[in-house]
Parts: structure tokens; C-alpha cells; sequence
């Protein structure tokens, strides 16, 4: 059967495939660490499994609107006015299944054949294959390492056409950790506003913050900026809720109500239950919040040095999210291999560590690790990649 030309041209998730495999492995009683998770270790907080709970106990499991029941559109509008200073209307929000829902939607109404999205690199998985599917075009501004990953005005002004029609932005980055300050962001606004380009700001690790850097969203920079984005979030990531697939985006009306039309043909609404998690995961104590942050960020601290002294391997610290991203072009040649990714192979087969190759983001000499795990299972897997760079390293 010959079947559509849209799925044919998909690159698959990385990501999921390096999980996948590892866990394969592990069914198989292999020791493998695994460091390809991009969600949080910890278990979504009780009090909002209880939430959920008790709203299917009163007999909330039917539908909903399919933008999100109002309650939690409430929610979403009073933590933008508390976090940011931004005010949103209830037409000015839609709730999704999940971010990832928010972005394949957006990208289903605003782009026709051939529209062109500016995505800087190194850039999460899925932003190429969603333009793709809404048959736009990604065109790739590379974030250069010395610039700690992050693109420059100058660099979007050189990617821009007439066929552009928007510019994404991931601050705090997956797959980089690395933050925008409100500087940078109001350089970028600027060329986004003199040539009408649509800003899609994608916010979801806004609360995995570390060193004190401080989350900065581009829509807080002034009206006309807020007038231009689409702002991107979710719970995934900051309460620990990525498998109750909750999120939203916020941005223009006409924007939102497309999408939500779009949306009611195609999820009806987000599951029920969980957008009663998510009510309870914004409007109770936020304290679960902010203890998972600071778990990250002590393995962060606690094993950023062991990385940085393994030979062949350099690092920027992350300010954000749970990733490393190391360069580790070095360390491959020095262990035989031509390219990072039958290095990051080897690492699985024969290390038995578990790591995302940098080229399903954009960036062929890196590895994605991810610290959403313990810190002991970090620290031995760090052990593990130095010993086989020792044991294998070229004379």
C-alpha cells in the first residue's frame, strides 16, 4: 500500500528510539543506564493525583470544551499575570493534549505549502518534523557553541525571505540548557517585529531554572511583542505530569480560535481528568515545584565537573532545563569512531550507557545526557563513558 508522502519524509524521534532500545535492554536483564529521558524522575505530587482522582469520583469524565475547560483556562490566565505580568483573555487561550499538541497544532493553521519557520540549532526533535508535516519548510540558523548555542539578531536577519512566516524560540533549551536574557530577546523581537514574523515561544522548562538565571518570556518584553507571539507551555515538565499530556498555548485570538476548531476535529478535547490534575498543579502549593528544581540542580552541580575532566569531552553548563550537552567530537576520534553517533552506539552496546547522538537535534559533535535520574546513576554512568574513552582510546 502506498501511503502518504507526509509521513514518509519524517525523521523518527531520536529520543524515543535511544529510550526504546535501552529499555529493550534492560528487559533483557543487561545493566544499562539510561540517559535519554526527557521527563522528570520524580512522580507527579499527590495532591494532584488526588485532584484527578476525585473529580472521576464526582463524575468528571465526559467532555469538555474542546479549548479546555474554563476553570483551568482561569488557572493558566492568573499564573501568566503572577509569573510574567501578562494578561490574557479566556479567547486568548487553548488547552491541548500536551505542548507537543499545542506546537502540531499551531503549525496545522498557520503554515501553507512551502511557508518557511526559522529554527535555530540546536533545536528539539520534533520542531522540523512538525513544520514539515503542516508542509512548511525548516530552515536551520545555527547556534554556535562559542555563543553558547544561541542564534544572533544578525543570524535571523540572514535567514529571513518572503516566504518566513515564523520564529521559534526555546529558552530554557532543549536540547542545550542554555537561557536567552531579556537583552537578547528584545534584539531578536526587534527583527521579528520589523519584518511581521510570527514569534512561537516555547516556555515549557521556564520553571527548571539553575545559578540563579532568571526565565525571561519574550511576549513580557512590551505589547507589541506580546501582540506577535505564541506562547507555548504546559505541566510536563515543572510538576512532573508528562504522561497526563496537559498543556496550552497562549497568543492571539483569531490564532486560538482556529486552532481550538481545528482541535475539536481532530482530539474533541483534552483527557478530563487530567486538566483536573492540571487545575490542582496550578492553583495548590507550588513547594513540589520548587523542590524538583533544586534536585536538578544539585546533580547538575554535583557531577557538571566529573564531566568536563573526562578526556576528549567539553561542556557548557546549562542554565536550564535537565540536559547536558557536551561536545564529545574529541573523544569519538580518539576511541576510532568517524562520527558521535557509532560513538554514542558503542557507548550503549558496549558501556551499556544509554545517550541521545546530537545529530537528531541539529549538532553532530554532541550528546544529549539527561539528569533527570539519580545521582548515582549519573556519577556511574559518567564513570562508565570515561572507562571506555580510557579502554579504547587510539595511541
Amino acid at each position: 500500500m502506498e501511503l502518504a508522502t507526509r509521513v514518509s519524509a519524517l525523521t523518527p524521534s531520536s529520543t524515543l528510539a535511544i529510550t526504546a532500545k535501552a529499555k529493550a535492554m534492560k528487559a533483557e536483564g543487561i545493566d544499562v543506564i539510561g540517559l535519554g529521558a526527557g521527563e522528570p524522575d520524580f512522580n507527579t505530587p499527590k495532591e494532584i493525583i488526588e485532584a484527578a482522582y476525585q473529580s472521576m469520583l464526582d463524575g468528571q469524565t465526559k467532555y469538555t470544551p474542546a479549548g479546555g475547560m474554563a476553570p483551568l483556562k482561569q488557572a493558566v490566565i492568573e499564573k501568566f499575570q503572577k509569573d510574567q505580568g501578562l494578561v490574557f483573555k479566556p479567547n486568548e487561550i487553548i488547552i491541548t493534549s500536551g505542548a507537543k499538541h499545542a506546537l502540531y497544532t499551531l503549525f496545522q493553521v498557520l503554515l501553507n505549502e512551502g511557508d518557511e519557520v526559522i529554527i535555530p540549532a540546536p533545536y528539539w526533535v520534533s520542531y522540523p518534523e512538525q513544520v514539515k508535516l503542516a508542509e512548511g519548510k525548516p530552515v536551520f540558523v545555527d547556534g554556535k557553541e562559542e555563543n553558547e548555542f544561541k542564534i544572533t539578531p544578525e543570524q535571523l536577519k540572514e535567514a529571513i525571505t518572503p516566504r518566513t512566516k515564523a520564529f521559534i524560540l526555546n529558552s530554557p533549551s532543549n536540547p542545550t540548557g542554555m537561557i536567552y536574557t531579556r537583552e537578547e530577546l528584545e534584539k531578536l523581537g526587534d527583527v521579528c517585529l520589523e519584518h511581521g514574523i510570527l514569534i512561537i515561544s516555547d516556555e515549557i522548562y521556564e520553571k527548571l531554572v539553575y545559578g540563579g538565571s532568571k526565565h525571561v518570556s519574550i511576549a513580557e518584553i512590551s505589547p507589541e511583542l506580546k501582540a506577535q507571539t505564541v506562547i507555548i507551555n504546559g505541566v510536563s515538565k515543572s510538576h512532573s505530569m508528562t504522561g497526563w499530556r496537559i498543556g496550552y498555548a497562549a497568543g492571539n485570538a483569531e490564532i486560538i480560535k482556529e486552532m481550538t476548531d481545528l482541535a475539536s476535529h481532530s482530539t474533541s478535547n483534552p483527557t478530563t481528568p487530567s486538566q483536573y490534575g492540571a487545575l490542582a498543579a496550578y492553583t495548590g502549593d507550588q513547594a513540589p515545584v520548587e523542590e524538583m528544581r533544586q534536585a536538578f540542580e544539585s546533580r547538575l552541580n554535583a557531577v557538571f565537573d566529573q564531566l568536563v575532566q573526562i578526556d576528549g569531552v567539553t561542556c557548557i553548563k546549562p542554565q536550564g532545563a535537565f540536559y547536558l550537552f557536551p561536545n564529545v567530537k574529541k573523544a569519538a576520534k580518539m576511541t576510532g569512531y568517524d562520527t558521535v553517533d557509532a560513538f554514542a552506539a558503542a557507548l550503549l552496546e558496549e558501556a551499556r550507557v544509554a545517550v541521545v547522538p546530537g545529530s537528531g537535534f541539529g549538532a553532530e559533535d554532541n550528546i544529549r545526557l539527561s539528569y533527570a535520574t539519580s545521582l548515582e546513576n549519573l556519577q556511574e554512568a559518567l564513570k562508565r563513558i570515561a572507562n571506555f574513552i580510557e579502554t579504547h582510546k587510539k595511541s
